[in-house]
Order: structure tokens, then sequence, then C-alpha cells
């Protein structure tokens, strides 16, 4: 974060050596260098770390919801029925203040998580769940091509750099919108992760400790869509930072439950961001190309090779997610999950009579009342 952060804020023209930094921040610097750094240069990263945080804590809740690694907004509807909020006002040339952009997003990305959970059925199932939200996202997408159909040569390429996600011309006043979102957001994180870290061992197994899987599922997805919504109002959709994000906190801190990774996960999000907006300031400069597209190009095979080196792990971080998910919970409830670990073995020693376990730690065969072995 810190490499990207003086990437971002030293290289372009004009060129700000690091020395410079301090200066041209926080004394006002008058000089055109210090104008661009304080007015352009400075919100654009602030920006780009705010909204990689939002993306990847979003990317880290609706994965752990969904149980399923490759559950990401944009295969939910949330994304496009944000972008679909924002950009249907530009197309009927309607007159907006900016203000209301961020609730436009809003119920735009309700409208498209919604719509999922209601074909799927109330968040019947994780697999139902993304499955049909595929399907809704491309509903979503094609009402975004009619709307593209519709509007004119200028409001068309406004429209085309929106949907891929840019951070181009952002200035202060975008993230005094921005920043309130994540902020009412933190609350109900802090809440939803212990939850999360117990939906991660399967919807019977959370019933059985107490929590509600249709109801968490419902309450993670309108965490995600407070988390994705205002971000996309701002910035685009930007592609595929929240499923990137939650796999690279998974690789450097295997085997956590969603309370540490959630923390991790945001930070990566952040960086994510924060370093795919440096080549697209400056890889075709002067023409800027979209941050998004620099996301989608770099983050679905570094996701895939994550997703390969973290399977093979998964089976021994099985028994650390557990743990993490049984001390999330209160008191009360964490004996209730020790004693539903040791009905397995109680079952057992009833089964083999006394209980007691053999050489190896294998139960002991059962003895008869005559004192010689049960064949049977």
């Amino acid at each position: 974060m810190t490499a990207a952060s003086l990437c971002a804020l030293c290289l372009g023209t004009p060129h700000v050596p690091p020395h410079r930094l301090p200066g041209a921040v926080l004394d006002g610097d008058a000089s055109l260098a210090g104008v661009v750094v304080t007015e352009l240069r400075v919100p654009r990263l602030v920006l780009a770390l705010i909204a990689g945080a939002c993306l990847g804590a979003a990317g880290l809740v609706l994965q752990e919801a969904l149980r399923n690694p490759l559950a990401v907004p944009e295969m939910l509807g949330v994304s496009s029925g944000a972008a679909l909020g924002v950009a249907a006002p530009l197309v009927l040339a309607l007159s907006l203040p900016a203000a209301v952009e961020p609730l436009l997003a809003l119920c735009g990305a309700a409208l498209g998580g919604g719509l999922t959970l209601l074909a799927a059925g109330l968040g019947r199932g994780p697999s139902a769940v993304l499955l049909t939200g595929a399907a809704v996202a491309a509903a979503l997408q094609a009402a975004l091509l009619v709307l593209m159909v519709m509007a004119d040569q200028l409001d068309l390429q406004l429209i085309y750099r929106y949907l891929l996600g840019s951070l181009s011309a952002r200035t202060w006043d975008d993230i005094a919108g921005l920043w309130p979102w994540p902020v009412v957001t933190v609350p109900a994180l802090v809440l939803c992760a212990p939850v999360l870290s117990v939906m991660r061992l399967g919807d019977e197994e959370a019933e059985a400790l107490g929590v509600r899987a249709r109801r968490a599922r419902l309450a993670a997805l309108a965490v995600a869509v407070v988390l994705i919504a205002p971000v996309t109002a701002v910035c685009g959709p930007v592609a595929w930072v929240g499923f990137l994000a939650p796999h690279l906190a998974r690789w450097f801190a295997p085997g956590s439950g969603a309370v540490r990774l959630l923390p991790w996960s945001a930070a990566w999000g952040a960086v994510v961001v924060a370093v795919a907006d440096v080549p697209a300031r400056l890889a075709l400069a002067p023409v800027e190309t979209p941050a998004g597209a620099w996301t989608a190009l770099l983050g679905v095979p570094a996701g895939v090779a994550l997703m390969r080196s973290g399977r093979r792990g998964r089976t021994a971080g099985r028994e650390a997610v557990e743990t993490a998910a049984v001390r999330a919970l209160p008191r009360e409830r964490r004996t209730t999950a020790d004693g539903a670990r040791r009905t397995g073995a109680e079952e057992r020693a009833r089964r083999y009579g006394s209980g007691v376990l053999g050489a190896g730690g294998a139960p002991a065969r059962p003895v008869g009342t005559d004192g010689t072995e049960n064949t049977r």
C-alpha cells in the first residue's frame, strides 16, 4: 500500500519527487506540482483506498454467507443493479443533484440483490442464490445495453467509461459523498463477522448453534449492498476486487475465521484498487484507461491461482475454521457447540460398551460378561 501510494502521488506529469510530497501536501504548495498533488492525486488515492476497502469487505461477506469462493458482487446482480440505478437518469436526461446518486445506486443494488434472493427462494441455498444471481445480473446488464442504445453519442461515452469503473477526475466532493456510508456500515460488519464464521459450517450446523441461516444471509446481502452501492455510484462497478481481496486475505492468513479475515480483506481490497489505478493513469499516458479494466485483467488470473494454491490446505484449515466459529459464539452457545462435537465420540462409546480407547486411539473391542471377546 505504501509503494502504491508513493507511485500514485509521485509519478505522472508533473513528476514530484518523494522528498517534496510533505511540503506539497501539508504546507499547501501553490506551485503547479502542489496543486496537482493536493487537488487531483491525493483525493484520487483516498477514493481508491476507500472504494477498495468497501469492495474487499463486501466480497468476503458474500463469500462467507454463501459458502462459495466465486460469490462476487458482479455475479449476484448487486453491481449491475447499482450501475443501472445511476445510468438510467443520465440517459433519460433527468437532472438530479449529485447527493442523490448514492441513493439511486443503493436502490438499484437492493433491487438486483432482492430479485436474486426472491428468484432463489429467499436464500434457500447458497448454490441456488449464486446461480440465480448470475441470471439476474445478465438481465440487468441487458437493460443497461438497452439504455446505451437509447443514449446519444456524448452520453454513450460517459456511460461506457462509467461501466468499466474509473477514478478519473474525482475530487474531494466525491469523497465527501462516499465516506459516511462505510462509517455507518462498520458496526454492522462487527456484528456480522461472528455470524459469518458460524455460517461457514453449513446451514444445518448454523441452525443447531442458534443462527437462522436465511435471515443471516439476507442481513449479509443487505450489508454488502450498503458497501457496494455508494462505491458504484461514484466510481462505477470496479470489477473483481471483491473476488481477489478475500482470496489474498485467506492466502496470507490460512485457516482464519471471518472475524480475522474481514479487516485483512478490506486492506487487500484497498491495495488492489490503489495498485490498479497506477497503470490505469500511466500505461497509455496522456490517455487514461479505466481502473476496472486493470482489476479485471489482473484479478481474475491471480484469483484463480490463489484458489488453486489455497485448495491444498483447505482440509487442514477446516478444524481451525470450526474452532474460530465456536469461539465467536457467546459462552452459552459455545457450550452447546462443544457438546455437539462430543456427540460422535459418545455415540461410539455407547456402541462399543465402555467406550475405552484401545491402542492408537481406536475404540476397544467390547467384552462380554464372561470376560471373553465378543466376536460380533
